[in-house]
Formats: C-alpha cells, sequence, structure tokens
C-alpha cells in the first residue's frame, strides 16, 4: 500500500510542482537560467539586428558552435570530477595538425587519418591521466604543462610552413561542407524525439517498479512533445537556408551519446560518484583512478574531434589552430551550461546551451560591429554569473 501511494503522490501534478520548488529552494535550478538567457539573447539581438534570427544566420551559428561546444563537452567529463583540462585547446590543434599531415602530405586515406588523430588525443589524455593519477599531479599543473608542451609539438610538425592546407573538393574538407536533405532531417527528428519518448517510459517503468517517486504519463508525454516542437523548428528553419550541417549532427550526436553514458551507465554513476565525494566512492569500492583516466581520455578524445572539425571547416591547419580563444570558450560553456566546477553536477547538455549562449553573443556582436573588448566583457559577465549560480546552489546544498 505504501508503495502505490508514493507513485500516486508523484504522479500527480501537485507532487511535481511541490518537487520543483522544493529544488528551486535548495538552489537546483538546472538549466532554467541558460534557456531564460538565451531567450533574453535572442529578443534583444532581433530587435537590434532582425538578421539575427534569419535562417541563413542560425545556419551559420550551428557551424560556428560545432568545433568549439565539441571541445566543451570534454571539458564537463573533467569538470564533472572536480578537475580542469587546460589543455584541450592545443590538443585539439595538435590532432587536426596530426590528421592532415597524414592526409596531405603522406596520402592516408582520410578515415584512417582522422582514426589516427583519435588515437593520438586518447594517448595525449592518458598520459594527462597517469600523470594525476600515479604521480599525484594537479590537474592544472599537468594540463598546463600540456597546454604549451601540445602546443610547440603542434608548430614542431607543422615547421617552416606553417600552414598545411586540405583539398576543398573532397575529403575531411567535405565534413562542414555536408547539408542534409530534408527528408533525413525530418527523419531524425522522428527518431531523436521517439527515442526520447522511449527512454522515458522505461525510465519511468524501472522507478515505478523500485517505488520511487515518478512523473505523470501526460508530462512525459509533454516532455517529449516539447523536444519535438524544438527540434522540428530547427530543422525547419535549418533547412529553409542550406539544410541541417553535418557538424550540427556530429555535435549534437555526441552530446546525445555522452548524456546517455553519463546517466544511464554504470561508468557514469561512478562519475558522479567521485566527483561528489572522491573518498566515499573509494570506500564504497569505485575504482577512482580508472574513472579519472578514461574521463581524461574522453575530454582529450572530444577535443580532437573538435579539432578535426575545425580543420574542416578552415579547410586548413597553421599555427593558430586550437589557439586563441578556443579554451577560454570552452571551458566558459561548459560552466555557463551549469556544469559545476566543485565536481559531481552537471550534465553532457551544458557544452550544447553554453556555447550557444557564447555563440549567440559573439555572433550577435558581430552582426552589430561591437568591438571585442566588449564582447569579452560581456562573456566575462555572463560566465560570472554563471559562477556565482553555482557556488549559491553548492553553498545552500552544503546547508541542508
Amino acid at each position: 500500500m505504501a508503495l502505490k501511494t508514493r507513485v500516486r503522490q508523484g504522479d500527480s501534478l501537485h507532487g511535481l510542482i511541490d518537487a520543483g520548488l522544493d529544488r528551486f529552494r535548495r538552489g537546483e535550478v538546472g538549466s532554467l537560467p541558460v534557456v531564460i538567457g538565451l531567450v533574453v539573447i535572442a529578443v534583444v539581438f532581433d530587435r537590434l539586428n532582425a538578421h539575427f534570427l534569419s535562417a541563413e544566420n542560425l545556419t551559420n551559428l550551428a557551424l560556428q558552435m560545432a568545433a568549439t561546444g565539441t571541445i566543451a563537452l570534454g571539458i564537463v567529463l573533467v569538470l564533472l570530477l572536480g578537475e580542469i583540462d587546460l589543455s584541450a585547446g592545443s590538443v585539439s590543434g595538435l590532432t587536426a595538425v596530426v590528421m592532415t599531415q597524414l592526409y596531405v602530405h603522406h596520402g592516408w586515406n582520410p578515415v584512417l587519418a582522422v582514426a589516427a588523430a583519435l588515437g593520438a588525443g586518447a594517448a595525449v589524455g592518458l598520459l594527462h591521466g597517469l600523470a594525476r593519477t600515479m604521480l599525484g599531479m594537479p590537474s592544472f599543473v599537468v594540463t598546463l604543462a600540456g597546454l604549451i608542451g601540445w602546443q610547440g609539438l603542434m608548430l614542431y610538425l607543422l615547421g617552416k610552413e606553417g600552414t598545411v592546407n586540405l583539398p576543398f573538393d573532397h575529403g575531411i574538407a567535405k565534413i562542414s561542407d555536408t547539408w542534409m536533405q530534408p527528408g533525413v532531417s525530418w527523419a531524425l527528428v522522428v527518431l531523436l524525439a521517439g527515442g526520447h519518448l522511449l527512454a522515458s517510459l522505461r525510465t519511468r517503468r524501472r522507478r515505478a517498479r523500485a517505488g520511487l517517486r515518478v512523473p505523470g504519463l501526460g508530462w512525459v508525454v509533454a516532455r517529449s512533445g516539447g523536444l519535438v516542437v524544438l527540434l522540428a523548428a530547427t530543422a525547419l528553419v535549418l533547412n529553409s537556408d542550406r539544410g541541417v550541417p553535418l557538424t550540427l549532427i556530429v555535435f549534437g550526436g555526441l552530446v546525445v551519446i555522452v548524456d546517455l553514458l553519463l546517466q544511464r551507465t554504470v561508468f557514469g554513476r561512478r562519475v558522479y560518484a567521485v566527483g561528489g565525494n572522491a573518498e566515499a566512492a573509494r570506500r564504497a569500492g569505485i575504482n577512482v583512478t580508472r574513472v579519472r583516466l578514461a574521463a581524461f581520455v574522453g575530454c582529450s578524445m572530444l577535443a580532437a574531434v573538435g579539432g578535426i572539425l575545425a580543420a574542416s571547416r578552415l579547410v586548413a591547419v597553421n599555427q593558430s589552430s586550437g589557439g586563441s580563444d578556443i579554451l577560454l570558450n570552452a571551458i566558459a560553456a561548459a560552466v555557463i551550461g551549469g556544469t559545476s566546477l566543485f565536481g559531481g553536477r552537471g550534465r553532457a547538455y551544458a557544452a550544447l546551451l553554453g556555447i550557444l549562449v557564447i555563440q549567440s553573443i559573439t555572433n550577435g556582436m558581430l552582426l552589430l560591429n561591437v568591438d571585442s573588448s566588449v564582447r569579452f566583457m560581456v562573456t566575462a559577465a555572463v560566465l560570472a554569473v554563471s559562477v556565482a549560480i553555482d557556488s549559491v546552489a553548492r553553498r545552500g546544498a552544503e546547508g541542508r
């Protein structure tokens, strides 16, 4: 009888509202501030420049955010453990150079060249993880050394030439110049929305069997319906221009895969456990060393994917690959999206939401011809507010 009561209470709208208010009082606001921020950004820039929400500009926005967003996704993995990776930008540039050198100068098949770049990224991440776990070096110091060292190796591989161009009309360059046909994009909408609904129903059924509070069936269907509307609107807008870019599908697919890995696997639960309290996780029998190694390897491999996407879009690699403000934007995107700097809290979707905020600000200010100094200050303010919200939420959780 008690079991049925608990499930029935969770099914009611009143129970869901109470649970939501309770989370809000504890400071667990989730992605709500980011979503509100995106709406405000869209409204403000659309008022200032009507071209901001045009299909052409939104397509360009999707292309611009994919590479840095993928790097931010890797940053999320290490932040969840309470660690940091300052080398992700340099690793993205290095692996892109490795891929391009093998493809252009050594005649490798593009698929093998991409695989070699991913392998190089994995090796770098493993080295960082071993230095952190076996030698006890702080991740800040390890990856700071990596930032400098891997950038030096990249410059060495480039040599005096400094720039290596990719063929424009085939191979790796086509990644950023491939657009999905409308039928394919609509099929992806149906597939993603249907998969989300089935996964939500399965989770609801498992929680009900365990006697845990579950959302009402109408709420589950409404959430999937909201996702359908969002995905359909995106496909409709992008298809009215050039179509859905392959780079966006790669980035979005990686976000979904990493989120499933974190939310629905034993490894994901261990990541959150280690990030929440590493010593408690160790005493519970979790191999903390293995979890940290996997996170650093995953971070560097995702940085490699970001470097490949960036090289494809630029159709070249050069001495600035992986440099400029790429690393800072990737870290800022992860934090702005809702990933805690203190570990144990955040989701893969933080990378998507965060890079949307940063790239929207950048894109909107470029349309208005605003000086880059103002853009940096605005981005800094958004980052500071995000960290403040995270700190307040953490203090509220510790005070319970």
